[in-house]
């Protein structure tokens, strides 16, 4: 079985989907997925499912969506498959138990630590690949058609956040390697899609600067400018504004671009290609 949770909730057992329809059994299931490995209390399950207005029969409820999801699970075992997910009854709560790479969030969490390994060896094109492959995982919103209620809704907002930290190390690689071109597109949309997020934008800046347009750059400094004035009444970080003298002259041989380096300090970028 292979479960996928960075995306609509799938789960498939060769080319056949096995994934549950009832709203709730779908809700409980995302909620073990995203803890797999871990137990997951019957109280944590209630709150999950009903949050403050748990019905009087919430307990056996439950059980039964317990029972139902364990049948789906038995439905793949019963293919042969070594690896089968199981779920677990605990002393006060539930475990399901993954196998080995049949979860796309354990690959992912699996391929951010390679490239994490890769960036302090400061080998950046493998750092590169690592987390275009960790990246490509997602097909969409994490449980993009799950009804979440409390825990589901802060664990993807945790997700979230670590997607994030991915894509911008992932595009921090490829400048390092001089993909500065190709990422313009890319970060000028993603500009838009999150207009505070100043690391986002001074990676913009990067590559538009490295691509020869300097009065861009400082045009997409300008519109954070302003966004952050007029929506969060904040003026740019010291890293941003000294970025923008940077540009404003044109630094000759090193360019006093600053990204952070494998132990989190600044590192000094020259100039590629």
């Amino acid at each position: 079985m292979y479960a996928r949770v960075l995306g609509p909730l799938t789960l498939t057992e060769g080319l056949r989907t096995i994934t549950p329809r009832a709203p709730k059994q779908r809700q409980l299931l995302s909620l073990l997925l995203l803890h797999a490995g871990q137990v997951v209390t019957v109280d944590e399950c209630v709150d999950e499912l009903w949050a403050d207005s748990p019905p009087h029969s919430a307990h056996s409820t439950l059980q039964t969506y317990v029972m139902q999801i364990r049948k789906t699970l038995r439905s793949a075992a019963a293919t042969g498959d070594p690896a089968r997910a199981r779920l677990e009854t605990r002393d006060r709560g539930y475990l399901l138990a993954v196998g080995t790479g049949r979860l796309d969030l354990h690959q992912f969490e699996k391929l951010v630590e390679q490239a994490s390994l890769a960036r302090i060896a400061r080998d950046h094109a493998h750092e590169s690949e690592l987390l275009h492959r960790a990246l490509g995982l997602w097909t969409g919103k994490a449980l993009a058609d799950v009804v979440c209620g409390p825990l589901l809704r802060t664990r993807l907002s945790g997700l979230r956040e670590t997607w994030l930290a991915a894509l911008e190390q992932r595009i921090d690689a490829d400048l390092r390697i001089g993909r500065h071109h190709r990422l313009i597109g890319e970060l000028s949309m993603l500009a838009r899609q999150y207009p505070t997020y100043e690391n986002l934008h001074a990676q913009l800046m990067i590559a538009l600067y490295r691509s020869g347009r300097t009065a861009d750059a400082l045009k997409a400094f300008a519109r954070l400018r302003r966004t952050l004035s007029t929506e969060l009444g904040l003026e740019p970080s010291a890293l941003m504004r000294d970025l923008h003298a940077d540009l404003l002259n044109s630094a000759p041989v090193t360019e006093s671009v600053y990204l952070p380096g494998p132990d989190g300090a600044p590192v000094t970028l020259r100039p590629v290609g």
